[in-house]
């Protein structure tokens, strides 16, 4: 067998492991909405995807109080939870988790999903058994900043040059830079892939399947 260039993979989850980008759009669209606030284009809302929430907001009406900031946020809450019966794993994610579980990797989240949110889906989904250790946007630093990665990496006992970090936004890529970190951007999610190229990310793929393959050979 091959020797293993990485020891621990660290996914981000939505646009990444489930296909959530146009539900979160869309939510964060019909909050503004709801709010009177203008509406951000699809473009603009996709953009802040992978933020925690307040950062999100930050960047989709800036200037908001604090008091209209936390309305926001309930109503995307609403309007998410409303559409999150339908959400869906990408296909051949949760048989990828098993394959890198069997072949003895640390597997790990790093997400701007809020703990509640994370563990929701962790639940529902039945891939929480897979997962070493998970972190969250409101109990770390927000992405870019490699706050979550540095304390997956220490709680895990596994060195930068030893961690791949997995994700569809440059938000993504940007933390697993500021780690010292190697990256792969999917092309699947919330930024578009000129953005992607742009943040040199080891490997851009287009799928799971194409993940899979690509982890099976470099991994």
């Amino acid at each position: 067998m091959a020797a293993r260039n990485f020891d621990l993979v660290v996914f981000d989850w939505d646009g990444t492991l489930m296909d959530s980008t146009a539900a979160i759009a869309e939510s964060l669209q019909a909050g503004c909405s709801d709010l009177g606030l203008p509406v951000p284009t699809r473009e603009r809302a996709q953009h802040v995807i992978g933020l925690s929430l307040a950062g999100a907001v930050e960047l989709i009406a800036p200037g908001i109080s604090e008091a209209d900031g936390r309305q926001l946020v309930e109503r995307y809450r609403h309007h998410f939870l409303a559409r999150d019966h339908a959400l869906v794993l990408f296909d051949g994610v949760r048989e990828m988790l098993a394959e890198l579980a069997a072949g003895g990797y640390l597997l790990a989240v790093a997400t701007g999903k809020a703990r509640r949110g994370l563990d929701r889906v962790l639940e529902q989904s039945g891939l929480g058994a897979y997962f070493d250790a998970t972190r969250c946007a409101d109990e770390s630093f927000s992405k870019p900043h490699p706050g979550m990665l540095l304390e997956l990496m220490d709680a895990l006992e596994v060195a930068p040059d030893r961690t791949l970090m997995i994700g569809d936004t440059t938000h993504d890529l940007q933390m697993a830079s500021n780690a010292g970190v190697a990256s792969i951007a999917l092309t699947h999610g919330a930024h578009p892939s000129a953005a992607l190229a742009a943040e040199s990310p080891r490997v851009m793929l287009g799928s799971i399947a194409a993940l899979r393959e690509w982890l099976a050979c470099h991994g």
